[in-house]
């Protein structure tokens, strides 16, 4: 934010040349999302006596999609010929398709027949709005909590896990760039350092120590 603001001021303010070699860059942080194992995902899932934040749970981690997409997600968008589910306007106002899993679309069913949503697929106090992000993000601490999850995971670690259990299962990079709906690959590529589809092969040279050399 400084170095914008001084460069702002040299070039807007004082129509001078800014020069970029004496101000150094700070340093970006680099930090690897929290990635949840399928059974700690699965406890999650099964925590919530609620049926309908159980089902919303389960579409978080089995689409992929961001909080604000899931709440907004309409009835029309779950297309059971195709099995995909429709993202409309996105972030950065884009539409796209991700997965939709049998077994959502099951449980989907099951959720139908109790609460007949309308318009909205989740909906909140009235069929006419959608539920509220934060009454989500309470479910889902609420069921961590529950299935005794110790682990700093938020809601958009679901999101996380999807992108790196996908990656791991054989899923290519691209193929989960699109469903994730990522402007840029290498925003996807963070999840090549989470994976363990490569590091489970290795044999820690501890569990070796009794061999012969």
């Amino acid at each position: 934010m400084a170095y914008n603001a001084i460069r702002f001021f040299y070039i807007k303010t004082l129509n001078r040349k800014f020069c970029v070699e004496k101000i150094p860059r700070p340093k970006t942080e680099h930090k690897l999302p929290i990635v949840l194992s399928k059974a700690d995902v699965k406890s999650i899932i099964e925590a919530p006596a609620n049926l309908k934040h159980k089902k919303i749970l389960m579409a978080l981690y089995s689409t992929g999609c961001r909080l604000s997409e899931v709440t907004h997600l309409k009835v029309t968008d779950i297309d059971s010929k195709r099995m995909q589910v429709r993202v409309e306007q996105g972030k950065g106002k884009k539409d796209r398709y991700t997965l939709l899993s049998e077994t959502l679309l099951i449980a989907l069913r099951d959720y139908w027949r109790k609460y007949t949503p309308r318009t909205w697929l989740f909906f909140g106090c009235n069929k006419d709005n959608p539920l509220t992000v934060t009454s989500i993000q309470r479910a889902f601490k609420d069921a961590k909590k529950k299935a005794g999850i110790k682990k700093p995971a938020t809601i958009h670690t679901l999101r996380h896990s999807f992108a790196t259990h996908l990656l791991e299962s054989g899923a290519d990079l691209f193929t989960i760039q699109k469903l994730l709906g990522h402007e840029n690959v290498r925003t996807t590529g963070i999840y090549i350092h989470v994976q363990r589809k490569n590091i489970i092969k290795i044999v820690n040279p501890l569990d070796r120590m009794e061999e012969q050399p």
